[in-house]
């Protein structure tokens, strides 16, 4: 039911985009206003490590529970992502303070002493959310004068104590709240604009039997207005320990508007390195400009003006370079199936990705609607299917092919296919380790049912249509018998030519890509899509141009076999983002399990795939289209 209401609010969100709406509020991100004293619902979300990366629900660890748990609405890609939003007991007062608040009471035994002590280790955060804000954690910078927020807070810390040279283990069971909100001048209501937290390790003391609602504690009392400012005596984490979880609430009016809550989270990179990865790219593709408005300009320019001036005179003249192998240039490839295949499934990927862009650059996929990205991409693979199968089929159809309709299911199921069997394995293995971001069966249902009752039947009715359009005229005509191609040099090698021409792509993102592992990996926003569309508009023109120089070099040197090695150029790059991502993992991740480390190698790979198929296909087409133009210059008999 969730997935469905997903879907109406994105079909919503279109519909209110196509007709022009003056002004109107996402889903999940209209302004809540608060009087004093309404009751405000704190919610938990899941617990997170950088060093795992294998999330769990709060309640996985034996904190303080209502007596029933409900969790929230969850849309397909909060279920993917991992989350679980749920109530808690924590529950304030808007703009009334709140001291030594007691939760309730915990005696360790064996068992969850061990399981705080595991989480702690590998250093677990927990996350938490009010009117839809996420928890931070504010860290003073002295260097800079500044605050950098942590998204929640840790489960607790290890150490010495007490002059002990044994490690110990102490659990944060005392949270001083600060709620910041935004005052109506007009009106007495407020809405939230910040919530951050100090966490405290406190070994609470009390006289008597423990009862929530009569105890008093001496080290945390509201009466005596004495409450707790720093973990000298810390709760330490032990078989047989007794822990009291307890909270303080404290209200600050603050100059931020609501529309402007989210900058803290958003703007924590600076954007100086962002526009130094933009001036990087653009020199790439200035280069690359360069080099290709050489070749049309003056080279091809001159071969095509040579060529037709020829023509007109009587006396025939040998023919070299490139128009030598006009006879063979248009010759079908080799696997010229599985070619059309992939070009189809980077058409789908392509417009995927632009679309997405184009409405997060709008503002269509807010921060606070969570798993509104994932969901919006998946939704727009879905719907692309019909693209993917047009241009599959009608590059199968110049091709001379007549069984589209295997070109079409291979189209539609050969990418999926080996996504799924990697995602299976990875979420049999988050299985096995209790994490809740192990995918359930029912979304697992969700997801087979987009694929095949959506998606497949979209392609077939794309590759249909583009089935039945006329057949891509080729502007010369191809010989019987293929022509030899001669011994080539050292650097026109396809293997050396292919390498070289990824590299390129790969610079021109690979900043950028920094930060997009960071956000994924180490549990941060990346929410500049303005940088990210610019980048990806760089990433297209320096794939179309790579190609296109190597391209040309190739056929001058009379080897006319371009078809796949215009896909394999650019879409090699995609050997260098897997080998980055490599580096990345051990040079800026502590990952220390191994079931950690498959689940990023593996998501990983899927991603450098779906990099393959896109740069690939942005470098087929732009090769595609500068041979078709060239041959179609020069008058040929």
């Amino acid at each position: 039911m969730a997935f469905w209401r997903s879907l109406v609010a994105f079909s919503a969100a279109l519909l209110l985009l196509i007709h022009g709406a003056h002004c109107f509020y996402l889903p999940g991100v209209a302004p809540q206003d608060f009087l004093k004293g309404d009751q405000l619902q704190v919610k938990v979300n899941k617990l997170t490590s950088t060093k795992t990366q294998l999330p769990y629900s709060y309640y996985s660890l034996p904190y303080c529970a209502p007596s029933k748990i409900q969790d929230s609405a969850e849309n397909l890609g909060e279920v993917l992502r991992g989350d679980r939003i749920e109530n808690s007991l924590y529950v304030f007062k808007m703009r009334e303070p709140q001291m030594c608040n007691i939760l309730c009471n915990l005696k360790l035994d064996a068992k969850t002493a061990k399981e705080f002590k595991e989480k702690i280790s590998d250093e677990y955060r927990v996350n938490m959310i009010l009117d839809n804000l996420p928890l931070v954690f504010p860290l003073k910078r002295t260097d800079q004068d500044s605050t950098v927020y942590q998204l929640g807070f840790l489960v607790g810390l290890k150490g010495q104590y007490s002059g002990s040279k044994e490690e110990k283990y102490f659990i944060y069971n005392h949270l001083a709240f600060t709620v910041k909100y935004h005052k109506d001048m007009l009106t007495e209501s407020a809405r939230i604009v910040g919530f951050e937290v100090t966490p405290f390790s406190v070994k609470h003391e009390y006289e008597g039997k423990f009862d929530v609602r009569t105890t008093r504690l001496t080290t945390c009392d509201p009466h005596a207005k004495h409450t707790v400012v720093n973990s000298n005596s810390p709760q330490e984490v032990e078989e047989g320990k007794e822990i009291i979880f307890t909270y303080d609430v404290e209200f600050q009016e603050s100059d931020v508007k609501w529309a402007s809550r989210w900058d803290a989270y958003l703007l924590m990179n600076d954007d100086q390195i962002h526009w130094f990865s933009i001036v990087n790219s653009l020199m790439i593709v200035l280069f690359l400009s360069g080099m290709v408005a050489m070749i049309m300009l003056r080279t091809l320019y001159r071969d095509i003006a040579k060529y037709n001036e020829l023509e007109t005179q009587e006396e025939a003249q040998e023919e070299t370079g490139w128009k030598l192998v006009h006879g063979d240039v248009f010759r079908p490839p080799n696997n010229s199936d599985l070619l059309c295949v992939y070009v189809g499934t980077g058409v789908q990927f392509f417009g995927m990705i632009l679309v997405t862009m184009i409405f997060a650059v709008l503002g269509f996929l807010s921060p606070s609607n969570r798993g509104g990205l994932m969901t919006a991409m998946l939704l727009l693979w879905v719907f692309m299917g019909i693209f993917a199968g047009y241009s599959s089929t009608r590059l199968y159809k110049m091709f001379k092919g007549s069984e589209w309709k295997r070109v079409a299911l291979r189209t539609a199921t050969m990418f999926p296919a080996v996504v799924s069997a990697i995602f299976f394995v990875l979420n049999a293995l988050i299985w096995g380790q209790k994490s809740s971001g192990a995918v359930p069966f029912g979304t697992m249902f969700a997801l087979i049912f987009l694929w095949f009752g959506i998606s497949v039947p979209l392609v077939f009715v794309g590759s249909y249509v583009g089935f039945k359009k006329p057949a891509i005229e080729n502007p010369v005509k191809t010989n019987k018998i293929p022509r030899q191609i001669p011994e080539q040099a050292w650097y026109m090698n396809p293997v050396f030519s292919v390498l070289i021409g990824g590299i390129l792509p790969f610079g021109a993102v690979f900043i950028e890509l920094f930060f997009i592992l960071t956000s994924i990996w180490l549990n941060q926003f990346y929410y500049i899509f303005g940088f990210l569309f610019l980048v990806f508009i760089i990433l297209i023109v320096t794939c179309a141009e790579i190609t296109v120089v190597l391209c040309y070099f190739q056929l001058c040197s009379e080897d006319y076999l371009w078809w796949w090695r215009s896909y394999l150029t650019s879409g090699s790059s995609a050997l260098y983002l897997f080998l980055y991502a490599t580096f990345y993992f051990f040079t800026k991740l502590e990952i220390t399990k191994l079931v950690s480390a498959i689940f990023y190698f593996g998501y990983m790979l899927i991603a450098s795939y779906a990099f393959f198929v896109v740069t690939g296909t942005i470098g087929f087409y732009a090769c595609f289209w500068f041979t078709r133009l060239i041959y179609s210059s020069v008058k040929i008999d």
